[in-house]
């Protein structure tokens, strides 16, 4: 008999196959006292546990594709350095000699000592190391309990074809499963918009969150089909549904190719007005999928999967590598690299060991404010977007900015390593164009201050509409009050729209909400004329702007923005969609 389960949609698509479960299971240590003459024995099993630590290491290591643009490799081999220091491999073993402990104990009374040590390190990047050695420290205590690894799993299993099922994924575990061939997965929880439904939409991987309690109701191998876009996943299904969801996909091959009928034509509205369009990106590899769908510019570069499923932050050298890379598939075309954006979702490690969490991290230190605080981290990409900007045309585009002075300390490094460069005969493009994000409230009020700072904006959607609603958009527990359609959004945008224009500076949308088909129409008819979408959005976006009419749109946009009422917004939503 076939069950289905209700989650939220936030990747389209459909995907039939058997189901894969990961599970991070909660790891409780506890300490018990052991008999002297078992000891020997104790530090046995521990030296046993060591050792299948470093073969998993090692397995995981031989697997990682060479062509994998993120430093995985070095990430591992820095968990394999951690391992073999003796104070992973021996002072555990003087614990449990000392304390006539167990195993598990001697290594979470270690662990902590190191941790404390790393708590005094003033750097926050460094300091954020601490996690790898609670990640090494935990592998260990898994395997001495018994308790499967999720992310050994993700690293070392055949995947290809399967569906996969957790409780929780990190981006930098959708990282690891881009490598794997997974035709769709299932979360029991996660938002819409958390970077991980973001990376699985540009990644045009089928997937639900917050599912709640699934787990119990599926078992490893069976057969589910996940519908992505209704937010439906069918365990066992039966053959009338097979058949039904067959078709869905046959029809969803057939629309997409019909869609790769435009992808020559020009970004042209009905009435002759042209559109910028352009792509956002998470990797170098990226530009596979941007070619294949027609797409020139790169309007948002996300880099901080550089940083991710590693120990040391990248070299200068690799960031100049990577962004060299785009810059030679793009031909000519401008790309607009966004400088690191790590925080909130976006961990340099997987955060789910990392106890010293920030009571709410998406208004914490992130992204610029965590590169102004740290800049040896800062000051390397900085470079090496520069020296990228001689090889074509470059845009730098500064994440998270609240305060005019930001601006002034990020152009201010700038100019340093401009003279620094000068000095050294290094080439760079001495107008090379340098913007912001609009992702925070004050900013979009305060335009006029900002305007003669900058050269262009981009709105990021995401958290401007969080910060704008007061609502953490990855808390389950409130992310339904996401309302990219909220009277105030829409004000922030259109208001932001119009100071761009009238100060002459380009503004564009690289946020979500700039890939939904609901809301196209109604931002060109709030001005927008450069929206910056993903790349399984594109075709579609380039279809609803070719059979778009600016004239009638601007009408009832305008109706939009003058009612309160969400009834009659989506109402008035739903006539513009069917203007032709």
């Amino acid at each position: 008999m076939s069950l289905t389960l209700h989650g939220l949609g936030v990747s389209k698509g459909i995907a039939i196959g058997k189901v894969h479960i990961l599970k991070h299971e909660p790891l409780e240590i506890s300490e018990y006292c052991l008999p002297k003459q078992h000891l020997d024995e104790e530090i046995l099993w521990f030296e046993n546990a060591h050792s299948l630590a470093r073969e998993q290491l090692q397995e995981i290591s031989a697997r990682i594709p060479k062509d994998s643009t993120v430093d995985i490799a070095g990430f591992i081999e820095a968990h394999l350095l951690m391992l073999d220091d003796s104070l992973l491999s021996q002072i555990p073993r003087d614990l449990i000699y000392k304390h006539q402990c167990n195993a598990e104990w001697a290594l979470k009374i270690q662990c902590e000592t190191i941790v404390q040590r790393f708590e005094q390190i003033d750097d926050p990047y460094l300091r954020a190391r601490q996690d790898d050695i609670k990640q090494v420290v935990t592998r260990i205590q898994r395997i001495l309990r018994g308790y499967p690894d999720p992310s050994f799993d993700l690293a070392v299993k055949d995947l290809s074809h399967a569906i996969v099922l957790a409780d929780d994924l990190s981006p930098a575990d959708t990282v690891l499963m881009r490598h794997h061939g997974i035709l769709a997965f299932a979360t029991e929880y996660g938002g819409t918009t958390s970077h991980t439904a973001i990376l699985a939409r540009s990644l045009a991987i089928p997937a639900i969150v917050g599912l709640h309690r699934a787990s119990p109701y599926i078992q490893p191998n069976e057969t589910v089909i996940i519908d992505g876009t209704r937010g439906v996943i069918l365990v066992e299904p039966d053959e009338c549904s097979l058949h039904y969801y067959k078709m869905r996909q046959y029809d969803e091959k057939r629309y997409r190719a019909a869609l790769g009928k435009i992808k020559s034509s020009p970004s042209i509205t009905r009435d002759g007005i042209p559109i910028t369009l352009d792509i956002n990106i998470e990797f170098p590899e990226d530009m596979i999928t941007v070619q294949r769908v027609g797409g020139e510019g790169i309007g948002l570069y996300r880099t901080e999967f550089l940083f991710m499923n590693r120990v040391a932050p990248p070299k200068e050298e690799e960031h100049f590598e990577a962004y060299r890379q785009v810059l030679h598939a793009l031909k000519g075309e401008a790309v607009t690299i966004r400088t690191v954006d790590l925080g909130a979702d976006k961990q340099v490690t997987d955060s789910r060991y990392h106890e010293g969490v920030a009571t709410n991290p998406a208004l914490g230190l992130r992204a610029i404010r965590l590169c102004l605080k740290d800049q040896k981290l800062f000051k390397p990409q900085l470079r090496a977007i520069l020296r990228a900007s001689a090889f074509g045309k470059v845009r730098m585009m500064i994440p998270m900015v609240c305060d005019l002075q930001e601006i002034v300390q990020v152009k201010k490094i700038i100019e340093n390593i401009r003279n620094d460069f000068r000095e050294k005969s290094i080439e760079f493009d001495p107008a090379m164009l340098i913007g912001v994000m609009l992702e925070v409230p004050a900013m979009a009020i305060c335009m006029d201050f900002l305007m003669p700072h900058i050269d262009f904006l981009s709105i990021g959607t995401n958290d401007l509409i969080q910060y704008t609603l007061a609502i953490d958009r990855n808390d389950e527990a409130v992310n339904y009050l996401y309302n990219p359609l909220h009277p105030a959004v829409l004000r922030l945008i259109k208001m932001s729209i119009d100071a761009a224009n009238q100060a002459g500076k380009p503004i564009s949308m690289c946020g979500e909400m700039a890939s939904d088909s609901r809301y196209i129409r109604l931002l060109l008819g709030l001005g927008l004329r450069t929206f910056s979408v993903n790349p399984e959005s594109y075709l579609e976006v380039k279809q609803i702007i070719i059979n778009s009419n600016l004239t009638k749109l601007t009408h009832i946009a305008n109706k939009i923005m003058k009612t309160g009422s969400q009834a009659d917004i989506l109402e008035l939503l739903e006539t513009l969609n069917i203007q032709v």
